[in-house]
């Protein structure tokens, strides 16, 4: 959401909103200005839970006047905006948005909050929520554990009920096309399978509180610099094979009630009001059964964005045109947006809210704090999250794991003494407690700079009671190798503040390599842990001895931290990004630039581009270490249901219990890089035990895009199947040879 987007004054805008003294009041009037949460009428027929969502989305579309409809499709946002803004009184205080209800049909509110990682307080509110946060969404993706996904969406998703809301804008699957770029935080990495698979996965535990999730930001939103009129250049078969791709596999995991449109254009057209998107792609190809929403402020035109496929107009008040209010009611009754397109907008709103449980389990309460009871379990949810998602990038000499015997430890860095860092912007979750370290700039938009109150440092204390434990803030490096060199091992915290609204460097701020350096050459069992939104530069890799990317993690990721240095977890998450050694290595490396960005590179996004051009990171998509041992084999790959059947086998060859990720690649011909991910799959597994993998790889990922055919096309001939892993091990390959085969754009798994 854009907090940056400015009220112009206006005149009166129609029965929705209303100009006062202080500014922009809304209101619903006439029946509507009743409560949303009042009883509906026994005889409301599309109220009988035993119909279908499309049947009774049908008959309550039949029951409404045009102004009722227009109701569904105009949103609010749900903070009071300066002096020129103030909050619908039935809104959420400090939520992000709000459709009113239409009690005389028995018709809900849709109470909107940010998402991603938890239920979020936008920034001007008075009272801030105090909720779980999860790992960051690249972080959860770095689980390759689809169960995780779920588990921290149902977490987020039983928050967000509990607190009052019946949306949830979460489900970020835009690719790491752009490393920089400052939400990438809130995605699922560089992959389309990986990426589409773990957020559908959250959605889908979202949604099992009965309530809508969103899917986001459709499409090719790879950056924050000028996202509200960058243009987006990549040609059609290119996005269909990766950005597209990624959406594409994410709805059909996670059956989202909503999708969310992007600030974005896309080759030359704003993604609110692009109907090959909205309409050819969505609905014609994909089938998609839900509704649009635009992101807010994202919405540009009335006649435009309604007939591309746009069905509700998000968040008046922080964007300053009604587009879906009265210029909207105006178009219907001129004929420049048909009656039956207002009509199916309704439809298709109702019809996510029916499928989602908003009717049938109506939203009874919403308080700003929740029992500590539940918020303690959730935050094992959300610390178990973390743990998971801990990348093991290096351990020289098995360093890692610590002994609780250890004598001295110097911590350095990362305000590791106070809490954990998150990410910012629209997804900002305020944390039980407050800030760990309030006051460091910016304080506000698009901060504030967050760290969340579980200290690594007392954690650690607790993991080695009897160690001497020394704090120092890493500012001065010479200061910081000082006190490394009397240390039995330094942990050097290092941080990347990332978030919404801005782009990022991979350098790490405020000399933080410099202090890594200076802390490697003073005490050679030094050890760094990384608290950052995605890949970054780590040019003194080879001077430490250990190396863990904890990523941004979450109300419990002090904890979590703790227990993976210590060895009460064994660390299992692998990469769901490259990693680069030099920002030569990246397919644009001048920073993100405003105006036309061309992805030259088409789908050969992250570790497709470096094979492609022959390229070795720093640390490959998919990497990830343990402190125990594993034998990937055991391979088969034969064709089969019109795919490749693969089986393979993982045994744990170690002293420890773990668990290990199977990554299985695909190498065809005419495609943009050497390979494909093409499946996965993740077992826990005890000292010698070893566990078999049976899967179908979805034959898209076998396929081209046919342009002039507008289908899925595989080759005949012979495919390398890869059993490794990461994107650069290969344990075993076999060959298969497949018959040529077309899918219609219209396929999609059991149809």
């Amino acid at each position: 959401m854009n907090r940056r987007s400015r009220l112009l004054a206006a005149p009166l805008i129609g029965a929705a909103i209303a100009l006062t003294a202080a500014g922009f009041a809304p209101f619903v009037s006439g029946a509507d200005a009743a409560p949303a949460r009042a009883a509906a009428a026994p005889a409301h027929p599309w109220m009988n839970p035993k119909l279908s969502p499309d049947k009774r989305a049908q008959l309550a579309v039949a029951a409404m006047t045009n102004d009722e409809k227009l109701v569904l499709v105009f949103g609010y946002f749900g903070t009071d905006f300066g002096t020129r803004f103030k909050a619908h009184a039935e809104a959420r205080a400090g939520s992000a948005g709000y459709v009113p209800g239409i009690p005389r049909l028995g018709i809900p509110a849709q109470w909107e909050t940010d998402a991603g990682v938890g239920v979020a307080t936008q920034g001007g509110a008075a009272h801030k929520r105090e909720r779980t946060a999860l790992p960051s969404g690249l972080a959860t993706t770095a689980t390759w554990n689809p169960d995780t996904a779920f588990a921290g969406g149902a977490m987020i998703g039983r928050e967000a009920r509990m607190s009052g809301f019946n949306v949830m804008l979460a489900g970020g699957v835009d690719l790491l096309r752009e490393p920089r770029n400052g939400r990438n935080f809130e995605y699922g990495g560089e992959d389309p399978w990986l990426a589409g698979v773990m957020v559908g996965s959250q959605v889908k535990g979202i949604q099992s509180n009965n309530i809508i999730s969103t899917i986001k930001h459709y499409a090719v939103n790879d950056q924050e610099t000028d996202r509200g009129e960058g243009n987006s250049i990549i040609e059609e078969s290119a996005a269909r094979q990766s950005d597209l791709l990624a959406f594409q596999f994410a709805i059909e995991a996670g059956n989202p009630g909503s999708i969310m449109c992007s600030y974005n254009k896309v080759n030359g057209t704003h993604a609110c009001e692009h109907p090959w998107l909205l309409t050819q792609v969505l609905r014609t190809d994909w089938g998609f059964k839900g509704y649009v929403m635009a992101d807010w402020g994202a919405t540009h035109s009335t006649v435009a964005a309604a007939n591309a496929g746009l069905e509700q107009d998000s968040g008046f008040g922080l964007s300053s045109t009604p587009y879906f209010g009265e210029p909207l009611k105006a178009a219907v009754a001129k004929g420049e947006v048909s009656q039956a397109r207002l009509d199916q907008m309704a439809t298709r709103i109702l019809r996510a809210m029916f499928a989602n449980g908003l009717f049938d389990h109506p939203i009874t309460e919403a308080p700003l704090d929740l029992p500590a009871a539940d918020l303690a379990k959730h935050a094992d949810i959300t610390r178990a999250d973390a743990e998971e998602s801990m990348v093991l990038m290096k351990n020289d000499g098995a360093i890692l794991p610590l002994s609780p015997d250890v004598k001295s430890i110097v911590i350095v860095g990362g305000h590791a003494d106070k809490g954990v860092l998150a990410g910012s912007g629209s997804s900002l979750v305020y944390p039980v407690g407050g800030n760990a370290a309030p006051g460091i700039a910016p304080t506000g938009w698009p901060g504030p700079r967050m760290y969340y109150p579980n200290s690594p440092m007392a954690a650690i204390q607790r993991q080695a009671p009897n160690a001497k434990i020394t704090y120092v803030s890493g500012d001065d490096p010479a200061a910081a190798a000082r006190a490394a060199r009397k240390a039995d091992v330094a942990l050097v915290f290092a941080t990347q503040w990332v978030g919404e609204a801005f782009d990022v460097s991979l350098t790490l701020a405020d000399n933080q390599d410099t202090t890594i350096w200076a802390v490697a050459a003073a005490n050679p069992k030094t050890v760094v842990v990384l608290e950052t939104g995605g890949p970054v530069l780590t040019p003194w890799a080879d001077e430490v001895e250990g190396l863990v990317e904890a990523w941004l993690p979450g109300t419990a990721g002090g904890d979590a931290i703790a227990n993976v240095l210590f060895g009460k977890v064994n660390p299992s998450g692998h990469l769901p990004a490259t990693f680069p050694k030099s920002l030569d290595q990246l397919p644009k490396p001048s920073e993100p630039n405003k105006g036309d960005t061309t992805y030259s590179e088409g789908a050969a996004v992250g570790y497709k581009w470096y094979d492609a051009k022959g390229l070795e990171p720093a640390f490959p998509f998919g990497w990830g270490l343990s402190y125990t041992s594993f034998d990937l084999g055991g391979l088969t790959a034969k064709p089969g249901n019109g795919t490749i059947m693969v089986s393979f086998s993982i045994t744990n060859t170690g002293k420890v219990a773990g668990a290990e990720v199977g990554q299985v690649y695909v190498s065809g011909t005419g495609w943009e890089a050497p390979k494909r991910l093409g499946g996965f799959e993740k077992f826990y597994l005890k000292p010698g035990e070893t566990k078999t993998a049976r899967f179908g790889i979805d034959p898209r990922l076998l396929a081209t895009w046919d342009l002039a055919g507008h289908c899925w096309r595989i080759a005949g001939g012979t495919y390398t199947v890869i059993l490794g892993a990461s994107a650069r091990e290969t344990s075993q390959t076999v060959q298969v040879t497949l018959k040529p085969r077309t899918l219609p754009a219209t396929w999609r798994p059991g149809r």
